[in-house]
């Protein structure tokens, strides 16, 4: 009777599962018995699952996919490459550790179209990187090497290590995104952007490589609200480029200059950065036109917090903070010996506005003139504190309404 009581319990409780299973389903009792794919749906692909990444990578289609990376540190030895579009690669934070152990200059991770070429017509669209490490060593290559993918977007990566450029992207020309990324200690740029356009580099962190970022040939990069510390050369260099906007940075203690602008730039705004303790020089016009100098805070920069060179004009150089570590009540900051400060260095430059900028215990000037003579320079407005200038060595210039001279 007890076997018995117990079949009739074992089919009353199945029985309720039925029902409630057809009550869930509004009614019907045609209860799917397997999962049901969305149309158009792709399988994500699991990396685990696969013999080596690059077996994971190749096992994408052709029209783009998913690439999931489980933690783990995973060495290699050749490029991971990627040669579809629309392809996402994405790790599980730093605990997916790409680690490029290669010594003869390759890179670690490559996206480039399966021909090779070089030309627009070789181009990839749509490449997301996100959320792994990647680390290499001084003989190997770049960290990530993209050539020719538009829309690139680099989110949540760090890139380290590496004997080349840390994110080295080749005419990528259309609308590349490189944010909150941690990009540090590669031998050469830590982000080199060549021949591209339309660029945004957001809510990064660079720091101990030899320069870093250089954004060379291109147009329309924002650069917005990163953190550069301890570079061995330059902050961020600029050439040939126009239509920029560098402003909300944090640029401090680099061995060189924290931006230099040179070789035909035009229309850039630098503006609301913070300019601290760099050794050579803050801001460096060697070779720029119709620029906007503003709103920055030059501390402790050494020498020429603002240099505007000889091949630079038609500069505004407004509303900007030039000191030292004076903390008030007569106070520095500083030790005796790290204390110097510079203001504005102008070489043999023409067709300039000073206005509106205050200059605190700056020298040997607040404003020194050097070399050929420069011509057709406003200076106005500015408030002078325990500094003075050359400014009666400008020809053709106004000097007028300043205060402290």
């Amino acid at each position: 009777m007890k076997t018995l009581h117990g079949i009739f319990l074992l089919v009353a409780v199945a029985g309720v599962v039925v029902v409630g299973q057809i009550w869930a389903a509004g009614g019907s009792a045609d209860v799917p018995t397997q999962p049901v794919r969305l149309p158009g749906a792709a399988a994500v692909i699991d990396a685990a699952l696969y013999p080596s990444l690059q077996a994971a990578l190749d096992a994408l289609p052709t029209t783009g996919g998913a690439v999931r990376l489980p933690p783990g540190t995973f060495e290699i030895t050749e490029p991971l490459r990627i040669s579809a579009a629309d392809v996402l690669l994405e790790g599980a934070g730093t605990a997916t550790h790409i680690k490029n152990v290669n010594k003869e200059g390759k890179s670690a991770l490559v996206l480039q179209h399966a021909s090779g070429a070089e030309n627009r017509d070789a181009e990839l669209w749509r490449i997301r990187l996100a959320n792994f490490r990647l680390t290499g060593n001084d003989q190997s290559g770049h960290g990530v090497e993209a050539r020719r993918i538009n829309e690139i977007f680099i989110e949540g990566v760090t890139v380290s290590h590496h004997g080349g450029d840390g994110i080295h992207l080749h005419f990528c020309y259309e609308d590349p995104r490189i944010c909150d990324s941690l990009i540090t200690y590669n031998k050469q740029t830590g982000l080199n952007l060549i021949g591209c356009h339309d660029i945004v580099v957001s809510s990064n962190q660079f720091e101990e490589n030899q320069d870093a970022l250089r954004c060379i040939d291109g147009f329309n990069l924002c650069m917005t609200g990163n953190n550069l510390d301890d570079h061995l050369g330059d902050g961020v260099v600029i050439e040939n480029t126009y239509g920029s906007v560098v402003s909300g940075n944090m640029i401090e203690e680099c061995s060189g200059t924290a931006i230099v602008l040179a070789r035909d730039c035009y229309g850039i705004t630098l503006s609301a950065n913070v300019i601290a303790h760099n050794v050579t020089g803050g801001i460096d016009l060697r070779d720029a036109h119709g620029c906007a100098v503003s709103a920055n805070t030059f501390t402790i920069v050494r020498q020429h917090a603002v240099r505007i060179g000889p091949d630079s004009g038609r500069i505004t150089v407004c509303g900007n903070n030039f000191s030292d570590s004076y903390i008030g009540a007569e106070q520095e900051k500083r030790a005796v010996d790290d204390q110097a400060a510079a203001g504005i260095t102008l070489a043999g430059t023409a067709d300039v506005a000073v206005v509106g900028n205050l200059f605190g215990s700056v020298g040997p000037k607040a404003v020194a003139v050097e070399g050929a003579p420069s011509v057709r320079v406003l200076f106005s407005e500015n408030l002078l504190r325990d500094t003075n200038s050359d400014v009666d060595k400008l020809e053709h210039s106004l000097v007028e309404g300043n205060l402290g001279e």
